[in-house]
């Protein structure tokens, strides 16, 4: 009898960038990049994700691997009072979580954040990057490209969205800057519908042509990691969303993170792998009532 076929299988074979144990590790980007660092941390990885929060668009995550690499402190030039009321003072760099009631507490966190995170990207040799929207928010008075628009009025912003071959040079500067280091690049399988679902594949879209324009012209030292196919193809099921029908579930972010590990660490890691998710697992369980 033939065997039914319930999924489309994303065919990925073996990563050209390998991501060691040994190896020290950055991951920026949107949430799923969080979710892979999260992932990674629990496994022992040496791993920095996000040092700034959570990244959305490619200008903001180019941005923040230059101030990685420079180390240059943030000053109260930089500081912005949030909107809605709120009063609190972050940056148009950073997520909301760093902010502060006063902008000399909000530099001191956030320089201390940098300086340890900065010290981290100089000593590592792999780059995950996580995309996760092509449209972007530019802060009118300043020309500045944000990474938050920390809930200011948006009469402040305008928004568009970037080109293929904004995209493709902004990587592509990106890894030329950095020698040192190899990329992974991934697109977030997270759907961003204010636009709509058509605005959205348009702007996924973008990214996955960009992407592939700099694979292709630094095969030695970059590769694709499918998670947006993997989530949109063999996962095509509701079941494997979070209940706002957006954001995979913890058992979509399980299944991704299986298929990114045969994908991209080394074979002769494997058993070690294994032996640290199982000792996780066990680590996790909370024996009840003497069982």
């Amino acid at each position: 009898m033939e065997q039914i076929k319930l999924q489309t299988p994303v065919q990925i074979g073996r990563s050209r960038v390998e991501v060691s144990l040994r190896d020290s590790v950055v991951s920026l980007g949107s949430c799923f990049a969080d979710n892979i660092g999260e992932k990674m941390a629990g496994l022992g990885f040496d791993i920095l994700a996000n040092p700034f929060g959570t990244l959305y668009n490619p200008v903001s995550v180019c941005n923040s691997a230059a101030r990685l690499a420079s180390g240059v402190p943030f000053t109260t030039r930089e500081c912005v009072q949030m909107g809605a009321g709120s009063g609190r003072i972050c940056s148009f760099s950073h997520h909301t979580t760093f902010s502060r009631p006063t902008a000399e507490e909000f530099l001191s966190v956030a320089n201390r954040a940098l300086e340890e995170a900065s010290a981290r990207w100089k000593a590592s040799s792999k780059v995950i990057v996580t995309l996760g929207t092509a449209w972007c928010f530019e802060h009118i008075a300043s020309g500045e490209i944000v990474s938050n628009c920390l809930k200011r009025d948006a009469k402040e912003f305008s928004r568009r969205r970037l080109s293929v071959s904004e995209v493709s040079a902004l990587l592509g500067n990106m890894v030329t800057r950095f020698p040192d280091k190899s990329f992974i690049f991934t697109v977030s399988p997270i759907r961003h519908l204010k636009d709509g679902a058509h605005g959205n594949q348009l702007s996924k879209s973008v990214l996955l042509l960009a992407i592939e324009e700099t694979t292709g012209r630094f095969p030695e030292k970059t590769d694709y990691f499918p998670a947006y196919e993997i989530f949109m193809d063999e996962l095509r099921d509701y079941r494997f969303y979070a209940p706002d029908m957006v954001h995979p579930s913890a058992q979509a972010v399980d299944y991704i993170w299986s298929r990114f590990v045969g994908w991209a660490v080394p074979e002769s890691e494997s058993a070690e792998i294994e032996e640290r998710r199982k000792k996780l697992a066990a680590s996790i369980h909370r024996p009840l009532f003497g069982e």
